[in-house]
């Protein structure tokens, strides 16, 4: 008896285990800004929106404001460590611009986001930053660079 129950525990503990690794691979398998998640035409895109709707506030250099806060850097990095671009995305895109939340086109809000990663210094890839938030929330923001 007591040997069964020492080999049933033995198996949930390498089964917990192994579910757990499962779950680690699996986490850093998520695709994350660094991994060139936006186009240079699309930041570019951005950059002409970001004067146009967001500068005011957050700054020309991104760096915030009176009222606003930055938009790069340590502050702005830690706050949204291991939050996903989703957050970041339906963040703004419900509240902002301060003068009109809400009245940019989803469009209009991926390419400020590209902007604000490549400001970042997050590389560009092959392919624009989606538009749909259940596919930004597929994407980590990490505030360090796994790959270096």
């Amino acid at each position: 008896m007591k040997f069964t129950v020492a080999v049933l525990t033995l198996a949930g503990i390498l089964a917990f285990g192994a579910i757990n690794a499962r779950g680690t691979v699996a986490a850093q398998g998520a695709k994350s800004q660094w991994d060139g998640v936006y186009t240079a035409e699309q930041a570019k895109r951005g950059d002409a929106l970001y004067g146009q709707y967001c500068a005011t506030c957050h700054g020309t250099d991104l760096a915030g404001g009176e009222m606003a806060p930055g938009l790069t850097g340590g502050e702005f990095s830690a706050n949204w460590n291991d939050l996903t671009l989703g957050d970041l995305f339906e963040r703004f895109r419900i509240s902002m611009p301060q003068n009109a939340p809400g009245s940019l086109s989803r469009q209009q809000n991926a390419d400020i986001l590209a902007y604000i990663l490549s400001k970042g210094t997050a590389p560009t890839g092959s392919a624009e930053l989606p538009t749909q938030t259940e596919v930004l929330q597929q994407y980590k923001y990490l505030a360090q660079n796994p790959k270096k």
